[in-house]
């Protein structure tokens, strides 16, 4: 996910956390626990995300495909994590060492604060088709939650209203849900969120803005209420993505039943569970040929078609219809032989291999699919002449290949 979702999420859990808990016998002792478990969590809910500085251990785009989202995003690594950032806070902030010395609650919910922020990162950045592979090195396997668009408001409304009331001064209060709202209309004006997803997050944030106001400096109930909004939100994905996944499985059965459909990948459209983008991947072993195809998947297509998904994050390309609903705007070809020649000869291609979920070989290039698009570059994509200048990547992280499955001759 964005840093602006890990950013609200964390904060939202921590002021939770301070309202669960028994309070401090001093006023200041309770605003300094506060400042404490908002900074700790809000820190710990990014914290993953400075393996950004270890890009640079790789050529491009190597660096950022297999070192971001990489070590700090697995579950071996998040106590390491949690440990030096609570060893930051002892050493550097006087007050906080203070309180925890004489306060078991401040204790427990640091602990907890630092935990949860790890842990809901990694939680987040699993909901989108990008995945992690969080149980690296006993399973090196990459995880894909395919639910959840890399940038989804609806996470930043359910948490960051109530949070816009917490604050101490009205000015403060009142800029922090204009500034929610205005970035709801930019998005709906820019064409990345339809208008009607736009209202009912307006009215959302609105209900959840009132419910904080009535809750004074203990209630927790918006802030429950928002996180059971997140949560209820995320079953409805999960529920329209399993839904998808099969119309887009029959469909494609119904055209060509001699290929094997290996992935479905999905990506949602920000708060529009009706509608999808995806990228298929299926093989003929027999023939020795893989296919791709990329299109938009819509749910409910006599009420919304295709064509009526969120026009500022699709192409306007001719699309072809593969069943009522479902339509493709690429299909393309490759050899099996030929890739799995490229893994074994290029070491550039079998590292880049080990993130690639949709690889595409053409043109003197690879790329993944998943990132191809005319509005922006695609930073999966590998200048093959170019790598073969350089030396053979060193230090290349061995998580598993998304596509073992094509990778793999079969025996006999």
């Amino acid at each position: 996910m964005d840093n602006i979702t890990h950013s609200i999420i964390g904060l939202g859990v921590a002021e939770l956390l301070q309202r669960s808990l028994a309070p401090e016998t001093e006023r200041a002792a309770q605003r300094g626990r506060r400042r404490l478990l908002l900074f700790s969590c809000w820190f710990a809910s990014n914290m993953p995300d400075l393996d950004l500085f270890l890009t640079r251990l790789l050529p491009k785009p190597l660096g950022y495909l297999l070192q971001h989202r990489g070590h700090t995003h697995t579950l071996l690594w998040a106590l390491p994590q949690a440990l030096l950032l609570l060893a930051a806070l002892w050493l550097f902030w006087p007050g906080a060492r203070a309180l925890l010395k004489g306060s078991a609650a401040a204790r427990a919910g640091l602990g907890a604060a630092l935990l949860l922020g790890l842990g809901l990162h990694l939680s987040m950045d699993y909901l989108n088709s990008y995945g992690l592979h969080p149980f690296y090195p006993f399973d090196p396997r990459w995880f894909y939650g395919d639910l959840v668009f890399i940038v989804e408001p609806l996470f930043w409304v359910a948490l960051g209203a109530p949070l816009a009331l917490t604050l101490a001064r009205p000015v403060a209060r009142g800029a922090a849900l204009a500034a929610l709202a205005g970035a709801l209309l930019f998005f709906a004006a820019r064409g990345f969120l339809g208008w009607g997803a736009c209202a009912v997050l307006l009215s959302l944030g609105a209900g959840l803005a009132a419910l904080q106001r009535r809750a004074g400096e203990r209630g927790r109930g918006a802030l429950l209420a928002g996180l059971g909004v997140c949560l209820g939100f995320i079953a409805l994905q999960g529920g329209a993505a399993a839904l998808a996944r099969q119309r887009i499985d029959a469909a494609l059965h119904r055209i060509d039943p001699a290929a094997r459909l290996l992935d479905v990948a999905l990506t949602a459209y920000p708060s529009q569970p009706l509608c999808w983008s995806f990228v298929t991947l299926e093989m003929n072993e027999a023939r020795g040929r893989y296919r791709l195809r990329r299109g938009v998947a819509s749910l409910a297509p006599d009420a919304l078609a295709p064509a009526a998904c969120p026009a500022g994050l699709t192409e306007a390309l001719p699309r072809r219809a593969l069943a009522p609903g479902i339509a493709a705007d690429l299909e393309l070809d490759g050899s099996l032989a030929a890739l799995r020649a490229l893994r074994r000869d290029d070491c550039h291609v079998e590292a880049w291999l080990r993130f690639a979920r949709a690889p595409v070989v053409e043109a003197g290039q690879a790329y993944d699919l998943r990132y191809r698009s005319l509005m922006k570059d695609n930073f999966s994509t590998l200048d093959l002449a170019r790598a073969r200048l350089q030396g053979c990547p060193a230090s290349v992280p061995e998580w598993a290949y998304p596509r073992r499955d094509l990778l793999t001759a079969p025996s006999g």
